[in-house]
């Protein structure tokens, strides 16, 4: 990545221009949610919605013996922010025997976008905590009668396919993050992706992209090599099992376009191997089996993980979800965090950070316990003022490392307890 990404940071705004920020932007979504019943009804097949996250997480260490550890979006302590308020149009390419198109535009601003940064856009507005971020940017097709089923072609910017998790939060059954989303997983890609469904619940994927978390051009990409994904899935017809198992493949690291690049780098591939096991029990109880692995060629670093989920649903208003993970960060490569809001998009770009990045400094295998509880008021209370998705998600998480490594402010453990507000508005 050239040198713009770094001097072009815009100087720290004062906490105030901050918060009045973080405030206009949820009057704003908090204004067209209101609006909703008054405005005139887009074309059927084009939707437009969003999704407002807030919330806070409290650890047990104090503010200043830094983040979060083991955490990426909930990584600050005692402070509530603005996660992501975010829009979405949409059209959908169908389904069927017809031939159709759709697209997808959807852009976020919040703390979360200091992670999901496509690198080369927007980069001169990742100085502050609250960032704006394009999420994804595409255009589909559905092309019937192919190989006796069915081809869904996508192309442009989305987010990665691999993983139980997403980057939007409605897609996620608790607050925090797994470390397998977090450390073993793209967040996006730039390229193509197709889908072939074939018969008996059979697919098949396959793209090519830029790599993760770039976009295209020299800024836009920290090396010079494609990457690609490939990989399966299976469902049975009445929908309780399924199975995706995909790897992304090919080389990440930044070259020497970047001052810390590696002479190599477009030479040794990053193979991220991902497969998530859906398994419907009965109409309360879902459980998500999620296993990981990860490879580095260049660096010679490899990561191991395994995540259960387990939700209740008690009610169309609560729920309960509990994850138990474990990951093996084998040479203390992956697990890291980061202590300036644009530290994570210039250590993948290859440049220098502003503050030094944190790791365990060795090898450590990581235990997560997270429990968490969903509640919808509007379903439980009959508040016709809330719309229908309006939830509060507690959660309390345990993390510890274990061996000898010390890397939560410290100390082998950290617990953390998380609240965070979902407000969807739109279709």
């Amino acid at each position: 990545m050239s040198h713009s990404i770094q001097s072009t940071i815009p100087r720290r705004r004062t906490a105030r221009h901050i918060a009045s920020a973080t405030a206009a932007c949820a009057l704003v979504l908090a204004a067209g949610a209101a609006r909703a019943d008054d405005t005139p009804a887009a074309p059927t097949d084009i939707t437009i919605s969003g999704l407002v996250e807030a919330g806070i997480t409290v650890a047990n260490h104090d503010l200043d013996r830094g983040p979060n550890y083991g955490h990426l979006f909930t990584d600050r302590t005692d402070q509530l922010v603005l996660n992501q308020a975010v829009g979405t149009i949409a059209k959908d390419a169908g389904s069927g025997d017809d031939f159709g198109w759709g697209f997808k535009l959807q852009g976020m601003y919040g703390t979360d976008a200091r992670y999901t940064h496509f690198l080369g856009e927007l980069d001169r507005a990742i100085g502050e905590r609250t960032q704006l971020d394009i999420v994804e940017a595409n255009v589909t097709a559905h092309i019937p009668r192919v190989a006796g089923g069915s081809l869904d072609l996508k192309v442009g910017q989305y987010a990665s396919p691999l993983g139980a998790e997403t980057i939007v939060a409605s897609g996620n059954p608790l607050y925090s993050h797994s470390y397998i989303f977090n450390f073993g997983l793209p967040f996006k890609h730039t390229g193509a992706l197709a889908t072939l469904h074939l018969a008996g619940g059979i697919d098949l994927y396959g793209g090519v992209d830029s790599g993760v978390n770039t976009s295209l051009g020299r800024d836009g990409d920290n090396n010079d090599a494609w990457s690609g994904i490939f990989g399966f899935g299976y469902a049975t017809a009445d929908g309780t099992v399924s199975l995706v198992a995909l790897t992304h493949v090919g080389p990440e690291n930044a070259s020497t376009k970047a001052p810390l690049g590696l002479a190599r780098a477009n030479d040794e591939a990053r193979w991220i191997n991902d497969a998530v096991l859906t398994v419907k029990a009965n109409d309360a109880l879902t459980l998500i089996t999620e296993l990981n692995y990860v490879r580095d060629d260049l660096v010679k670093a490899e990561a191991f993980g395994a995540a259960q989920y387990a939700t209740w649903k008690y009610s169309d208003a609560l729920s309960l979800t509990l994850r138990t993970e474990l990951f093996r960060d084998v040479q203390g490569f992956y697990v890291s965090a980061y202590q300036g809001n644009q530290d994570y998009v210039l250590a993948e770009a290859g440049w220098p950070t502003r503050a030094p990045v944190l790791s365990a400094g060795q090898g450590a295998t990581y235990l997560a316990l997270t429990a968490g509880v969903t509640w919808k008021p509007a379903a439980s209370l009959g508040w016709d003022a809330l719309p229908d998705g309006f939830a509060l998600r507690p959660e309390v998480r345990y993390d510890r490392s274990l061996g000898n490594a010390r890397p939560f402010a410290g100390d082998q453990g950290q617990t953390t307890f998380g609240l965070d507000m979902l407000i969807p508005f739109g279709a």
